[in-house]
């Protein structure tokens, strides 16, 4: 009678014992498949990798528009008082307001939302200067606005001096210029005003004289692909005014955008201050001049678009990734050569974005003709962006790199 309580008692152990491992191993299997909610109430499986904070070590880059009508734009148009007509869309007549409120969340991790005050006290008594072309004033534009909509109250009046455009913060004794120099290398077209010249002539191995205007930076923000497409340019060896400089007119895109940027890469590894000065170049702004491209007819444009492409991993026709990848080996030559410099690859995320461009609304610095104004879309811009909007995120980029850096 006691060896049947004895093993009628280890039965009931070892049934006991089984119960809790199965329940450990279904608390295990349900804890491993148990979705959680990530920022904007999407579901995700808890087994994918979490979402990291933002950091220039994750990949920024690659990821989607997510549509936020709550905390963006992160400015007002009409509160800027230094935006330019140029990227001024509601101002010149465009009524929506939708492509204001898309916000650009990275697969793996969150892109930080822009501090303007955190960014002047890391820029406290320090030179930021964008050089390139009308793109990267639309980005410096875009930070300028940025930077005014925290209420900052000691922003001085803009200074103009030939090719520089100077933003200043007494308060912190800091400035973020614009330097017009669209080839980079001298040119024809470095008048900041009267530059809408077809037949482009540049010196390709001269670049001392925009140079010298922002050797003293601390930040450097370089872009330069939109004034190589001409199929046609002339180069230059000797000066303007010589009478045995050589003259030729040459095709060749790459060839001439390759020797430009060889031109370039070879001042700053001599001149830049490696102890000083950080530098970044922007990849390949895109246009939405192809319709085509997304779907519609041959005969439209960016005009009248008023959502993003929603297709992944799109790239559009007129992207140009040869020219991105002479600009990244570039920079990757630089970098062997001992210079902090960074490539911000903003092509991809801004390729979706048909919806984001001046299009008809903007200031005209030349009166449009009669076709153009009988057919609306012969005159629209789909080069450059409105703002608020696709810049916006660049410079949120722009500041999660600054911002990662170890210097005061």
């Amino acid at each position: 009678m006691a060896e049947k309580v004895v093993h009628k008692s280890w039965i009931i152990q070892y049934n006991l014992h089984s119960i809790i491992g199965i329940l450990l191993l279904v608390f295990l299997f349900v804890s491993f498949y148990v979705i959680e909610d990530n920022s904007d109430g999407v579901r995700i499986p808890h087994n994918k990798p979490k979402r990291k904070k933002s950091s220039p070590k994750c990949d920024l880059f690659s990821g989607s528009w997510i549509f936020d009508n709550v905390s963006y734009p992160l400015y007002r148009e009409q509160h800027c008082t230094f935006m330019p007509d140029d990227f001024a869309c509601h101002k010149f007549g465009r009524k929506d307001s939708k492509f204001q409120h898309w916000r650009w969340r990275p697969y793996d991790c969150d892109l930080p939302r822009f501090n303007g005050k955190a960014l002047l006290e890391k820029l406290k008594g320090k030179r930021v200067v964008f050089v390139g072309d009308s793109l990267n004033k639309n980005q410096w534009a875009s930070i300028v606005c940025l930077i005014e909509s925290t209420g900052i109250p000691s922003l001085k009046p803009l200074s103009y001096k030939g090719n520089l455009i100077a933003f200043e913060v007494k308060e912190y004794n800091a400035t973020i210029d614009f330097y017009w120099s669209p080839l980079l290398v001298e040119s024809n077209c470095d008048d900041p005003v009267n530059h809408r010249i077809r037949d482009r002539i540049i010196r390709i191995e001269a670049i001392e004289n925009h140079a010298r205007h922002w050797n003293d930076a601390d930040i450097l923000i370089f872009d330069s692909f939109t004034w190589w497409h001409e199929h046609q340019m002339t180069l230059l060896w000797g000066s303007f005014n010589s009478s045995d400089a050589i003259y030729k007119k040459v095709g060749m895109k790459w060839r001439r955008y390759e020797m430009a940027l060889r031109t370039w890469s070879d001042w700053l590894e001599v001149q830049i201050d490696r102890n000083r000065t950080r530098l970044f170049f922007m990849s390949l702004s895109p246009s939405h001049k192809n319709a085509t491209d997304w779907g519609m007819r041959n005969d439209q444009t960016c005009y009248e678009e008023t959502e993003p492409i929603s297709r992944k991993e799109y790239w559009g026709s007129q992207t140009d990734r040869k020219m991105m990848e002479i600009a990244e080996a570039s920079i990757n030559g630089l970098k062997r050569r001992g210079l902090d410099i960074q490539y911000l690859n903003i092509t991809q995320l801004s390729d979706y974005r048909k919806d984001a461009h001046p299009s008809i609304y903007k200031r005209n610095w030349v009166a449009p003709e009669k076709k153009q104004l009988k057919t609306p879309r012969s005159n629209d811009d789909c080069v450059h962006w409105c703002l608020p909007g696709v810049p916006d995120v660049w410079n949120q980029i722009l500041y999660a790199y600054i911002m990662d850096s170890q210097e005061n």
